[in-house]
């Protein structure tokens, strides 16, 4: 059986891209480490590449990047580190994660494995967690709304009311692929309720999960005669929202009970799992349900008029905010909380029946998201194609793939593109989308399916001119992304003749690769005995040292790069080292500078809350960020892994031998 150095999981909650994205990042991550890795997915068709229990015994370290449950609690007593699935969609950040796990803490013992698995669940944020458990819930529901939503608008090919006996365009298959449909979108509610229970509280939770969903579309029942509680009356349902609640109440109900039934003898396990459990946790859930069900539809009525009246606003106000929301993270939370609004409205739809202001509300708000989802991909496609000299060939070859992504609503493919230049090329993706669902709105497009992309063109009312407004934001937006491409690309042409010497000969440039590699490092730009008061009184030491050396024209510029660079996650690593890097078009060459504090710098934020002694500083002009600085950065990160390299460096004093040290390394 082959071991691994690291194993991984990684899941998102419709399971079509973020996850397999992940899953390539922390492999290529690896691969630059020299690390051997195994990632198992949990996509929409189930968990692949499943992880055994010797492989998970014989990693070194675990990386969970998932927004939904991966039953992270086989890992228990592994050095561990757990996030969400956006946080490993780099090589980059995937492979901080990984040194992250290599220098967490762990234990093998059995004894200190809950211990060690609390430990990991404290490290994530409250936010994290309860994102975590509504997604596994949107994760499961969605393919319930897809079949049925798709289901049902494939019965209105036959006429809008084929499925009525009564009417004069009635046909009895299409009147059972709206059966069929309507029983799938009917289970969305108890599905969602009940897999947000699971991923809190195991199996058990399945139970009441299922019966909170079900008395959230049902309600509680009133007698009209008497006014009374009655199993034989009707009540008023609160959905979508009454869900999310009664999944959230069965899962911590669980985790109640198993304190509560601790005392219990282990010989009387069984007992507890089919009998007590499920008996005690629905009556629980089921009387709170039904106690809260009054406020709980309020609630619901409300947010429907809150909706309600951003539509009664105009296709501008609603349109926008759809589009910046889809446009936003691309399949993240954002854009998840748009979609999953979208199929509520249009299940609630679907139950108001066709010719009904709910259905033609839920349906138009429908397409308008459809119609922002669709855009970014599309937009990227335009781009690569209309200004492809701008592009490298690896984006070019990926913007061509997204004419597919897009056209079957798979909006993740412009996740790569918008992560190189967030700005600006967030607003333009959240511009051109917002445009398309406003055009959407205000030619009264109605989509009965909640997701296919142009595949279900034929049951979209007015659908050609939902292509036509999908096209439009898709061009302008591609307009735009062109000419920012192009700025930057004429912009990084002036600047690199700044970083070769003019009066450079050819043999010259030959012979610059190989320099390159043996004296990255200049004895001169090794500082082996300072003391610094903090973190920022070092990085200003290494920005004013650039300038000295020639390395960068702007002290304070570079100061600026070296703290956007610790806004976002901090350079502290283990054992007394940090790898602080700057990217700024005010350094003309790419250089390292090493600072030595024997004391330790304080402040400093690392993995292991150890002060730090050494600091590997890159400074990468801004024209060559994602190649040089990828480059060089990765083998200091791996250099960090080896035991002898800290140890030279860590412990020598001579400016000589530190320069050597780093050097071979960046060979």
């Amino acid at each position: 059986m082959a071991k691994f150095d690291i194993i991984a999981a990684t899941g998102c909650p419709t399971g079509i891209a973020h996850t397999f994205m992940a899953k390539e990042a922390l492999e290529k991550a690896a691969a630059e480490r020299g690390l051997t890795i195994k990632v198992e997915t949990h996509g929409q068709v189930g968990v692949e590449n499943e992880l055994t229990k010797s492989e998970i015994a014989g990693a070194k370290a675990v990386v969970v990047a998932a927004d939904k449950d991966v039953q992270a609690e086989r890992f228990a007593g592994k050095p561990m580190v757990s996030v969400g699935v956006s946080k490993a969609l780099s090589v980059e950040a995937a492979g901080k994660l990984i040194d992250r796990a290599l220098a967490a803490k762990g234990d093998d013992t059995v004894g200190a494995a809950a211990d060690v698995e609390d430990e990991v669940e404290e490290k994530e944020s409250i936010g994290h967690v309860i994102y975590k458990h509504l997604m596994n819930g949107v994760s499961h529901m969605l393919v319930f709304v897809v079949a049925g939503g798709v289901l049902t608008a494939i019965s209105f090919l036959w006429g809008i009311t084929s499925f009525d006996s009564t009417a004069a365009d009635y046909n009895s298959f299409a009147a059972m692929l709206k059966i069929i449909g309507g029983i799938a979108m009917n289970l969305m509610v108890p599905v969602l309720s009940a897999y947000i229970a699971e991923s809190i509280g195991k199996r058990p939770a399945l139970v009441p999960g299922f019966v909170a969903g079900m008395i959230a579309i049902q309600g509680l029942p009133i007698n009209a005669d008497t006014g009374m509680i009655d199993a034989g009356g009707s009540g008023v349902g609160f959905g979508f929202l009454g869900g999310i609640v009664g999944g959230f109440l069965a899962g911590y109900v669980i985790l109640l009970l198993e304190k509560a039934f601790s005392k219990i003898p282990a010989s009387l396990n069984g007992l507890k799992a089919i009998f007590l459990y499920p008996l005690c946790s629905t009556a629980i859930v089921g009387l709170v349900m039904l106690g809260i069900s009054g406020p709980m539809a309020a609630i619901n009525q409300g947010m429907m008029d809150f909706l309600q009246s951003l539509g009664n606003s105009g296709p501008v106000i609603l349109g926008l905010a759809i589009g910046c929301m889809c446009a936003f993270d691309m399949g993240g939370p954002v854009n998840k909380a748009a979609y999953a609004t979208g199929t509520f409205l249009l299940g609630t739809a679907l139950e108001a029946g066709v010719g009904t202001e709910t259905y033609n509300f839920g349906t138009n708000f429908m397409a308008a998201v459809s119609a922002a989802c669709i855009v970014p991909p599309l937009i990227t496609t335009f781009a690569v194609v209309v200004g492809k000299k701008y592009f490298s060939q690896e984006d070019h070859d990926a913007g061509i793939v997204n004419l597919i992504l897009g056209c079957t609503h798979i909006t993740e493919g412009a996740i790569p593109f918008m992560t190189k230049n967030i700005w600006p090329v967030m607003p333009i993706m959240m511009l051109g989308s917002s445009i398309a669902s406003i055009l959407t709105i205000f030619f009264n497009v109605h989509d009965p399916a909640p997701h296919g992309g142009f595949l279900v063109l034929p049951v979209v009312e007015n659908g050609p001119l939902w292509v036509l407004a999908i096209l439009i934001g898709a061009v302008v937006g591609g307009i735009l992304f062109v000419a920012f491409k192009k700025y930057d690309f004429e912009k990084n042409q002036k600047a690199a003749p700044v970083a070769k010497p003019v009066e450079a000969p050819k043999a010259a440039a030959v012979e610059a690769p190989k320099a390159e590699a043996a004296d990255f490092v200049k004895v001169e730009n090794v500082f082996a005995a300072e003391d610094f008061a903090s973190r920022d009184e070092a990085l200003s030491f290494v920005s004013n040292q650039a300038v000295k050396a020639g390395i960068a024209s702007d002290a304070d510029a570079v100061m600026n790069a070296f703290l956007a660079r610790e806004a976002e996650g901090t350079t502290g690593m283990m054992e007394g080292f940090a790898i602080p890097h700057a990217k700024s078009d005010a350094i003309t060459e790419a250089a390292v500078i090493v600072v030595k504090d024997e004391s330790g710098v304080t402040g400093w934020d690392t993995m292991d809350g150890a002060p730090v002694n050494v600091a590997i500083a890159l400074l990468i002009p801004g024209a060559q960020a994602g190649t040089t600085h990828l480059k060089i950065l990765s083998k200091v990160a791996e250099a960090l892994m080896d035991e002898d390299f800290r140890a030279t460096v860590k412990g020598s004093t001579d400016a000589a031998e530190i320069a050597k040290t780093i050097n071979a390394r960046l060979v």
